[in-house]
């Protein structure tokens, strides 16, 4: 899913190198799974580095967090 979360996020380009995007996405979300609080913690992490690297738009970063219905 972070594969199609960062082509979506970047179009068709690839990022301007690697070690830029890293520092953007972290490494946080490797191995997180979302079952526990410690998991959920990764994930926002990751998407803190994505609302703040201007890869995800500010009304898209405001629906991080919010409860799916």
């Amino acid at each position: 899913m972070m594969c199609a979360l960062m082509a979506a996020g970047c179009g068709t380009s690839a990022p301007a190198s690697a070690p830029g995007l890293r520092r953007v996405v972290g490494t946080d979300l490797i191995g997180a799974r979302g079952a526990t609080p410690s998991d959920q913690r990764k994930i926002d992490r990751t998407a803190v580095g994505l609302c703040s690297g201007g890869v995800w738009t500010s009304q898209e970063c405001a629906k991080h967090g919010q409860e799916v219905e």
